[in-house]
């Protein structure tokens, strides 16, 4: 018998030998005496000196910036009530990884044992200053309403009710988008409502300020229709959004409404009050598990309608997970006092408008490999779509700063960059040859993007400013795909009608002069668009060249090396793969090419990724990494090292480099400084130079695994014009990352070439 979600479950929060599923971590070193008198005592007296004289400054020493405090007394847990403080626990922890997940929030999760709503905000109102936020979670109602109100008035941080304003903002952007795609306005929609709880009359009030008219709007709870001559109204929050209606039951109000908004219990919402609904009926049907009406009974009864659930197992899911986390982190970021309309209304567009963007190939793999494209079936963004960090926490910091509850401004240029490196590990690599590459429009030829993430990387690359595309393949495959981008916006070369390919055999023949070539050997050499390409870089009608597909690495790689000029002095064109782990980045040559290069080779090596390095504004540090450090031995491979160095050091004195040494030596001198003295240099290498490619790819391999998993390259060196070919399985953030890469260099290049800047630039030399 197969294991149950909730027999999993359960193992799942005891696994590892340490239940739960949070921890705390210090982010500052700790490891000797003195890092434990910085930390405590002595040292710690002077931030606190500082902070009691500035309390704002407690924003720069302390981590009450990036902590939120989820706090509950286990009144409405999940669908499960009134469980109690400790029984909601585990939900509160699930909330912090949430945080972290989605956001890199630090979270505590804080559970108080009071149900009194006035001693519940006092004990909350006593533990604030830890926090730079609040995200109260699972309060029932009506208490819910006005502890978050009350102590939203007391304190100087965001105060945020996620039952309350989580599901009203994601459902809101779908409403958004749904309208557009229905051709209805706003504020002529009649909107019902199945559930006047907390989740209900948020989302009725975040619709009323969305332009929805409050008379258009009827509430229904279990006793029927919410109006305003119900006897039985003492909730002051049901008075509120009592409506003028002569409808008494759910049947009665759903009759030609546009929306029906659920956010009650399974199966409230009969087929046959589907039915009465108007044209191109939006149903939100929320309750969970079972939501409101079943998705395919709804789908089956009205082919017309638009149907959203909180279930990931069906379209258009409202998620919380797609609100809390940004809206705090832009509101963190700012040093908000508080969470107002302007930034719930601010995510709420962001969400929508992120929806009609292209969804990258990372989203659709995350999914199972569905296709998502603005439409019925995709209203607002998947919850693990990577961007919704930079737009939505974008969005809501802007609207803090707008509207004075900021206690700083940021640069949003600069803030979205930041963020945009959070979701893809590589991008902190590439951040100085992104800005070098933006609106430079260096033409990168692109052979053969066959596959929906290749489209998706143009799609990208003309987006971010990064590059102006030249797609090589036949104009039958490609031309609907640039149709659809901006004029302008890239160019479809088809080597077939092609004007300038008598350049490109000029180019065949200045490469192989010592033959005589056939006018059909030439033809069929451009033939292939990979040849195509590199031979239009080669000819200086495209800038540089990048390409990406399931051939073999070998295969692409071959007419590079074919066709492609070395700079002047390079003997050989090498690999570099670089990795960025969460401390330090990490660059690995010759990982591709060279399977057993000699002393002067090694030394080239050395250089070019020095060069390439120092251009990411990266300190290059070079290690010969050895099975030994500073081998007596006359092994082949440590006497090649030993030489190697011995060149080094002779053609570039100042460039930082470790002689022949082990792995650990290379990375953590400290360590080793004891036993090697003033033979180490201080600081840790991030270039390693390896004797042969069998041990680089194998040390590269292994550091990819082992650390963020990500990687970037490998990136061709010694090359005259920037060439760059990513082997298959590379992620679209990968390819991204390397085409900013390629266009900084071919934009830097084209000025070297033109004389308009000097070709030794870089302390690394040529």
């Amino acid at each position: 018998m197969a294991e149950s979600i909730y027999e999993a479950s359960l193992k799942y929060h005891k696994m590892g030998g340490r239940p739960g599923k949070i921890e705390v971590v210090p982010t500052k070193p700790c490891t000797t005496q003195r890092d434990l008198s910085l930390a405590y005592s002595p040292g710690v007296a002077e931030p606190c000196r500082v902070i009691a004289a500035d309390p704002e400054a407690v924003y720069e020493y302390t981590n009450k910036g990036n902590l939120v405090g989820v706090i509950t007394n286990g009144t409405a847990v999940l669908g499960l009530g009134d469980i109690g403080a400790s029984a909601g626990k585990p939900v509160m922890e699930g909330k912090a990884v949430l945080f972290k997940r989605f956001a890199n929030i630090d979270v505590f999760d804080i559970e108080i044992n009071e149900k009194d709503p006035d001693k519940f905000i006092a004990a909350v109102e006593a533990i604030a200053p830890t926090f730079g936020g609040i995200n109260l979670e699972d309060i029932k109602g009506p208490e819910c309403f006005y502890i978050e109100q009350e102590l939203e008035r007391r304190l100087d941080i965001p105060v945020f009710h996620d039952d309350q304003h989580g599901t009203a903002i994601i459902a809101t952007a779908a409403l958004l988008n749904a309208c557009e795609i229905t051709n209805r306005n706003v504020s002529d929609m009649r909107c019902v409502f199945s559930g006047a709880g907390a989740a209900g009359v948020s989302t009725r009030n975040l619709f009323v300020k969305l332009g929805v008219k409050p008379e258009n709007i009827i509430m229904c709870d279990r006793d029927g229709v919410i109006w305003d001559g119900r006897d039985d109204l003492d909730d002051p929050v049901k008075k509120a959004v009592a409506a003028h209606t002569n409808a008494r039951t759910l049947a009665e109000a759903i009759k030609d409404a546009d929306c029906f908004m659920g956010l009650s219990v399974g199966n409230v919402l009969s087929p046959d009050m589907l039915l009465t609904m108007a044209k191109d009926p939006l149903v939100f049907a929320m309750a969970n598990p079972t939501p409101e009406i079943d998705y395919p009974l709804a789908m089956s009864t009205r082919s017309d309608c638009i149907v959203a659930t909180g279930r990931s197992d069906y379209p258009n899911q409202v998620n919380n997970v797609l609100g809390f986390p940004f809206i705090f982190r832009g509101a963190l970021d700012t040093y908000s006092r508080h969470i107002n309309e302007e930034m719930k209304l601010a995510a709420v567009k962001a969400l929508a408008d992120l929806a009609k963007e292209p969804v990258p190939g990372n989203v659709s793999r995350a999914y199972g490999g569905d296709h998502f494209e603005f439409g019925r079936e995709y209203l607002i963004p998947k919850p693990f779509d990577p961007r919704v960090l930079y737009w939505e926490s974008v969005a809501v910091a802007e609207a803090a700063m707008r509207t004075g509850v900021a206690r700083r401004n940021i640069d949003l240029d600069e803030y979205r960059e930041r963020l945009q490196r959070l979701t893809d590990v590589g991008r902190s690599l590439v951040a100085v040859p992104l800005s070098a590459a933006k609106s430079k429009n260096a033409r990168i030829a692109i052979p053969d993007p066959t596959s929906e993430q290749m489209h998706s990387v143009v799609r990208r690359a003309i987006g971010e400013q990064i590059a102006h595309p030249l797609i090589i393949g036949s104009r039958e495959q490609y031309q609907s795909f640039v149709d659809e981008l901006p004029a302008g916006s890239c160019t479809l070369i088809d080597p077939a009608h092609f004007e300038d390919s008598p350049k490109l055999v000029q180019a065949i023949r200045d490469h192989r002069s010592y033959e005589t070539l056939s006018d059909e050997y030439c033809a069929r050499e451009l033939e292939s668009p990979y040849k195509f390409a590199a031979l239009l870089t080669e000819a200086g009608l495209a800038d540089g060249m990048l390409a990406c597909s399931d051939l073999p690495y070998s295969e692409i790689v071959r007419p590079v090396l074919k066709y492609l000029t070395r700079r002047e002095g390079v003997s050989r064109v090498a690999g570099m793969h670089m990795i960025p782990l969460k401390d330090r980045p990490l660059f690995f040559a010759d990982t591709t090419l060279i399977p057993d290069p000699s002393a002067e080779e090694l030394v080239e090596i050395a250089l070019r990724a020095s060069r390439a390095v120092h251009r990411l504004n990266i300190t290059p540090r070079v290690a010969f990494i050895s099975y030994a450090n500073f081998s007596k031995s006359d092994d082949a491979d440590v006497s090649k090292l030993r030489r190697a160095y011995a060149l080094l050091r002779r053609k570039k004195p100042d460039l930082e480099a470790y002689a022949d040494v082990q792995m650990d030596a290379a990375l953590d001198p400290e360590r080793f400084r004891e036993v090697f003295g003033d033979r180490l240099p201080k600081q840790p290498a991030n270039i390693l130079i390896f004797p042969n490619l069998h041990a680089a790819n194998a040390a590269f391999r292994l550091a990819r695994v082992l650390g963020s998993g990500v990687s970037l390259g490998p990136m061709l060196l010694g090359l005259k014009r920037p060439c760059n070919i990513l082997p298959r399985g590379s992620s679209e953030d990968e390819i991204v990352d390397m085409l900013a890469i390629t266009a900084s260099n071919a934009h830097r290049r084209k000025l070297e070439l033109s004389g308009r800047m000097p070709a030794v630039a870089t302390p690394a030399g040529e």
